[in-house]
């Protein structure tokens, strides 16, 4: 004959005894909406029925067996054996009724189906990646064609405009009677002559001007010269 007793606050324990086992369900809850936990402990058989308290540290039960009287204390919503039995004097004992049924249809005196141990849990898989694709390889970049050298610049080629010539190597440049070159001075390198009288073979100014400028470089010259202080060409006689 199982045995329940009102807890209060919606709480209500049931106790049966089958053997060595006690089984204890704690049902909580409104109805259609009750939750149960059991728990069983091997105590041997009751010699009289269970007693309940309600103490300062919460509700005791209090199971009678031939090796003596152990007690059970309400933990939460779990029950715990007590290693040692509690002071009782001062504490307000609860009434018992007995019931044909333990919560779930569970007749009583009935054994009780043991609990199932747990299965071991199943190691985990290895987990698999899959790389994301590899991009096709993008073709190697042609190499950029080697610069050409610079072609040498052409000589200039001396130059002709009317009675004006232009040459490059040496620089010179020459208009009538007038003619200029690189790197001589001006005093040196520019003479202008005006027109006049042609003079006679035997004056002093025919002779200078028979030997006025180098037949080579173009360099002016004084009729005593031999060579050319420019270029160093063999000045007639």
């Amino acid at each position: 004959m199982a045995y329940t007793c009102d807890l209060g606050s919606g709480q209500r324990v049931y106790l049966d005894n089958a053997g060595e086992q006690t089984a204890v369900t704690l049902a909580s809850g409104g109805p259609g909406q009750q939750q149960q936990s059991g728990s069983q402990f091997t105590t041997g058989p009751w010699t009289r029925p269970p007693e309940l308290f309600r103490t300062g540290q919460g509700v005791v039960i209090k199971l009678t067996t031939p090796q003596g009287p152990l007690y059970l204390q309400l933990q939460g919503n779990q029950w715990g054996s007590m290693a040692s039995g509690p002071n009782l004097a001062m504490a307000q004992q609860m009434q018992t009724s007995q019931v044909a049924a333990m919560p779930g249809g569970q007749s009583s005196g009935e054994p009780m189906t043991p609990m199932q141990p747990m299965q071991p849990m199943q190691p985990m898989q290895p987990m698999s990646f899959t790389a994301p694709a590899t991009p096709p390889a993008q073709p190697a970049a042609a190499p950029m064609p080697s610069m050409q050298p610079m072609q040498p610049m052409q000589p200039m080629q001396p130059m002709a405009m009317g009675n004006m010539t232009m040459n490059a190597n040496p620089m010179e440049m020459r208009m009538g009677n007038m003619a200029m070159h690189m790197g001589q001075p001006l005093a040196s390198t520019l003479e202008t002559s005006l027109p006049a009288a042609s003079p006679t073979a035997n004056t002093p100014a025919a002779s200078a001007s028979k030997s006025k400028f180098c037949s080579q470089c173009g360099t002016p010259v004084q009729p005593s010269d031999r060579f050319c202080a420019n270029c160093g060409h063999q000045l007639g006689a």
